[in-house]
């Protein structure tokens, strides 16, 4: 009886060890959770800087990458994470002020070509005016294009046929013409003669190209008379019959290719076409 006595006692005293290390575990519990939210608890001043920088993070700049490989030697008790939120904020004020500067300049730009439209504008209207009042509708004609402002003229408005030089009874034309290319502050003008693909060869022009040129050159000589304009701001080219703005195969297309063309150019730009 003794012994079974000693044996439960000894059962009954082991039945309660288990507490101790239970009691630890809760207190290692307890202090990783203390732990857990001391580390998870939000700076205020942080967080407000860190949602100012993500605004402009997809707006380029540094990755997260290339910034650790930069800063990856500096020592200073800045943590990496600090240094790249404050790299992000950097660029994202860089392409900000990028971005301002150039909506200047194209804002910019636009004013000085809406200007530049306008004068153009004025001068058609211009020279319509005078079209209109001498009757030279079907002889003259002007159009606003993407190289600028183009002035038409039929070869028979000016020349014989097959002759470069401006008639006698048409030079008063061409001088009126001039008196309309005035313009402040000037502007590069391309006289260009064209003809129809009617062959010539003679005594004087062995091609197209040739009768084309001199059309050209004679029309702008007579327009250069005009000491109101800069002969620095001319230019004078023949295309023959390779620029047609008609069909060759009828009498009435081919007329309206013998022409010659005055294109007043847009603002600060020199000839290369036409």
């Amino acid at each position: 009886m003794s012994k079974k006595r000693k044996k439960r006692q000894e059962e009954e005293g082991n039945s309660e060890a288990w507490l101790l290390p239970y009691s630890d575990l809760l207190t290692l519990l307890l202090a990783l959770f203390i732990v857990l939210f001391a580390m998870s608890s939000i700076d205020a001043q942080k967080f407000q800087k860190f949602s100012k920088v993500l605004n402009g993070v997809f707006v380029g700049g540094t990755s997260f990458f290339d910034y650790t490989k930069q800063t990856s030697g500096d020592d200073n008790g800045t943590s990496d994470t600090e240094k790249f939120l404050e790299q992000k904020k950097n660029d994202a004020q860089k392409n900000g002020d990028s971005t301002t500067n150039g909506s200047k300049s194209n804002s910019t730009t636009d004013t000085s070509n809406g200007q530049g439209d306008a004068q153009l504008k004025e001068t058609q209207q211009r020279i319509n005016t005078y079209i209109a009042h001498n009757k030279l509708e079907g002889k003259f004609k002007t159009s606003l294009t993407g190289e600028g402002l183009l002035i038409t003229i039929r070869d028979n408005v000016l020349f014989d046929s097959g002759k470069a030089e401006v008639r006698k009874e048409d030079i008063k034309t061409a001088k009126a013409l001039s008196n309309l290319l005035v313009m402040d502050p000037p502007r590069n003008i391309i006289v260009s003669g064209h003809t129809d693909n009617v062959p010539i060869h003679n005594s004087v022009f062995q091609s197209n190209w040739d009768l084309s040129v001199m059309r050209a050159t004679n029309f702008l000589k007579i327009i250069l008379e005009n000491k109101n304009l800069n002969p620095k701001y001319f230019s004078a080219k023949g295309y023959g019959e390779y620029h047609p703005i008609a069909s060759n195969d009828t009498q009435g297309g081919r007329a309206k290719n013998r022409r010659v063309e005055v294109l007043i150019l847009p603002k600060n730009e020199k000839g290369n076409g036409r």
